[in-house]
Parts: structure tokens; C-alpha cells; sequence
């Protein structure tokens, strides 16, 4: 049989070494030698001796995304094989973690990650909510996270002098070290006269970056 469908860009190859690798721009393959995490509901496809099991966010965290639809519904993925994850056909990277780095992360954009780095799931300080209960989440360790995103992502650096003001919807993390907060760029007037539909934004000020999705476009509002 033959088809530009059987192209070797598009083929699964042999496993060089345990771990995460991108198998192309809307997937990741990872090689499982005892467990990984990942997100709820991404394994696509799967080979090998592999268990995969829900796995709880604590009462905690449950509570948080219960209130706010936000959080990080995770599985652990165990055993020997190989694993391909993906989510909604959304563009795949892989950050590497060395000691002392820190990201905060939206759920909605976490696919899958190496069990050595640690998380939490915390409230974004100063957006309260008013700005919808920001909960994401902390990542810390050494490791390999994969994270997704709708289009081609804006990594916009921020300074001290140069605050970075993001949408709540488009945001998909940020260094963690940042300083957080709420911008309101439209007075009470205007809001109640139609306003730009841009009202509040999340302020990020400090040393480090945001990565920014060209989209608003949220999943609850895709599934309508």
C-alpha cells in the first residue's frame, strides 16, 4: 500500500531512551519506565504493559476546581511501554526544569509531565474572584513538562519597569516568581454602556515571561 499517509515524518519510531519526546507538533510520545502523569482523558495510543489510573487532586484541590472549573484532573500511567498524548489537536512543547525553576501553569494547558516534578495548585495572589478564582498550577523540580496551546504561542518577557497585561482567557503561564494582580482598563461607564468586552486583565510585573495563546476561545465556549 502506498501513500504520501506512510511519509517517515509520521511514524511512530523505535524508543531511544525513557522519557518524553515530541512525536511531531500536535503530539507527545512518552516512554514509560515505571510512571508518568499526564491529563485525564489525552492517551490516544498506547503499547506495552501500561496501567493507567485516575488520580485524585486531594480534597483541596478538588474543592478549588469545583468552584472555579479550573484545576489539573490527572492519571498516573504505569509499567513498561510506550504512551502518545495529544488534546484537541492543540501545538505540543516540552520545558525542561532544572533546580530552582518555577512556572505557573493553566490546567487547561498541562498534558503530561515527568513524576519528579512537583505541583500545586494555587490561587492566583490579587485576582480573587473577580477574575474568575484564578487557580493554576505550580510547577517545581527537575523535569520534563509538555504543555499545549491553541496556535502558535507569544512568550512576551516582563520587567520591573514594563508590566505585561494578559487576558484571563489567552493566558497559558508565567514565571512563577512574578508578581500578580488585576487590571481593570475600562471605567465603570463604559462597562455598563457595552464597553470592548476587554475590561479586566491579569497584571504580571517583575522579572521573567508570559506565554500568551492567540485565543480567547475557551474550551467550554468551543464545546458550543
Amino acid at each position: 500500500m502506498k501513500s504520501d499517509l506512510f511519509a517517515s515524518e509520521n511514524l511512530a519510531r523505535p524508543a531511544a531512551a525513557p522519557g518524553m519526546t515530541l512525536q511531531n507538533a500536535k503530539s507527545v510520545k512518552y516512554t514509560v519506565n515505571g510512571e508518568m502523569l499526564a491529563r485525564q482523558g489525552s492517551m490516544v495510543a498506547f503499547r506495552g504493559n501500561l496501567q493507567f489510573e485516575r488520580k485524585g487532586q486531594g480534597i483541596g484541590g478538588m474543592l478549588k476546581r469545583a468552584v472555579t472549573g479550573e484545576g489539573l484532573p490527572l492519571m498516573s500511567v504505569r509499567g513498561q511501554g510506550e504512551a502518545w498524548f495529544a488534546h484537541q489537536a492543540g501545538n505540543c512543547f516540552i520545558i525542561d526544569f532544572e533546580p530552582g525553576d518555577a512556572l505557573t501553569v493553566n490546567g487547561r494547558n498541562v498534558l503530561c509531565f515527568d513524576p519528579t516534578l512537583s505541583y500545586e495548585i494555587k490561587m492566583v495572589k490579587g485576582a480573587g474572584m473577580t477574575g474568575g478564582g484564578l487557580f493554576n498550577s505550580v510547577f517545581t523540580g527537575t523535569g520534563k513538562l509538555a504543555v499545549m496551546c491553541d496556535g502558535h504561542p507569544i512568550i512576551i518577557p516582563v520587567t520591573a519597569q514594563n508590566p505585561v497585561y494578559v487576558d484571563t482567557d489567552a493566558v497559558v503561564g508565567w514565571s512563577a516568581h512574578l508578581e500578580t494582580g488585576l487590571h481593570r482598563s475600562q471605567s465603570v461607564g463604559s462597562m455598563i454602556r457595552g464597553g470592548s468586552g476587554e475590561a479586566v486583565q491579569l497584571m504580571l510585573r517583575g522579572e521573567g515571561f508570559v506565554i500568551v495563546r492567540p485565543s480567547e476561545v475557551t474550551e467550554i465556549a468551543a464545546a458550543h
